[in-house]
This record gives C-alpha cells, sequence and structure tokens, in this order.
C-alpha cells in the first residue's frame, strides 16, 4: 500500500499523463479508503466544508480557510526559525522545497483539458438542440417522468404513514392535506 503511493511521490514526472495518471491513483485510494487516516481526514474536512457552505456565503468560507492556512504556514516558519535560532543550525527556508517547485502549467495540460471540455461541450449542445428542436417528440416531452413523480410519491406517502404509525403522539395526516 505504502509503495503504490511513494511510486507517484518519488518519480518527477515531466509529462503531464503521468501526473494525472498519479493524481487519479490517489483519488481512487482516497475514495476506496485504502489508507483510512487519509481518507477519514479528507471526508472530514469536505464535510466541514459542505457544511460551511451551506451556512456561510462561499466568500466567506474560502477567506476564513485561507486564513487557516496561513495562520498554520506562519506559525510553522516560525517555529522552525525559532528552532534553528536555538540549535545554531542553518536549515533555511522550510518550505524551500515547495517554493522552488515548477507550478506553471503546461500546454499540453491545457489543450488536453480543452480537448475534454470540447468534446463534453459539443455532446451538450447536440443534446440540448435534439431536445429543444423537438427531434423525437417522446424524448421531449419525457412521459415517464409523470409515471416516476406518481411512484415516487406513492412511496413517500407510505413512508409518511409507517412514521406517523410508529410515532406516538402524532397527528394523523388525511387525504384532504
Amino acid at each position: 500500500m505504502a509503495d503504490s503511493t511513494s511510486s507517484c511521490s518519488d518519480s518527477s514526472s515531466s509529462s503531464s499523463s503521468s501526473s494525472l495518471r498519479c493524481l487519479s491513483h490517489s483519488v481512487v485510494q482516497l475514495v476506496q479508503w485504502k489508507q483510512p487516516r487519509m481518507s477519514a481526514v479528507a471526508f472530514g474536512l469536505s464535510f466541514l466544508v459542505l457544511v460551511s457552505v451551506a451556512t456561510l456565503s462561499i466568500i466567506s468560507v474560502v477567506s476564513y480557510l485561507l486564513l487557516a492556512c496561513l495562520c498554520v504556514t506562519i506559525t510553522f516558519r516560525v517555529y522552525k526559525a525559532v528552532i534553528q535560532a536555538v540549535q545554531k543550525s542553518d536549515d533555511g527556508h522550510p518550505f524551500r522545497s515547495l517554493l522552488e517547485r515548477d507550478i506553471s502549467v503546461s500546454s499540453e495540460s491545457v489543450r488536453l483539458l480543452t480537448d475534454q471540455s470540447l468534446i463534453h461541450l459539443n455532446w451538450f449542445i447536440s443534446q440540448s438542440r435534439r431536445l429543444l428542436l423537438v427531434q423525437d417528440l417522446v424524448d421531449s416531452l419525457k412521459a415517464q417522468i409523470d409515471q416516476n413523480v406518481a411512484l415516487l410519491r406513492c412511496r413517500l406517502e407510505e413512508t409518511l404513514q409507517k412514521l406517523q404509525n410508529k410515532l406516538p403522539g402524532a397527528v394523523k395526516r388525511t387525504k384532504a392535506e
């Protein structure tokens, strides 16, 4: 398990396709809970962000997240500076490897993402045209929606009835409501 993730992080890939493959491999491991601690942290943070976005504006959430990140990095930088002063070592900047890393976006990766986006956009446009200009009447009307809504409504009423029967003191609903 550790070998598969270290092989991605150890090799400095120059092509964007191998880095995308490495990223997708890491995401798959995260989603499939192959590393429970990392998955739990990712799930917890995602849940916290979603709850925050549900209660606060997105600008507030983003600004608080960036402020928290800044506080952590400043604290770590000051801590390392104090440790270096006490131990009289010359380790340098604690984020040197991250500062020296090339983060520029290659034209190849932009072309790849643009091509993929173009494929999805063309499909969406052709489907929208087909549906809006009524190429196929049944597809455009989607008469099956009514059947599914009726089925959903029936199941919802059954579930509510079961809940009302099990809850003591629940107000009984009638069909007129």
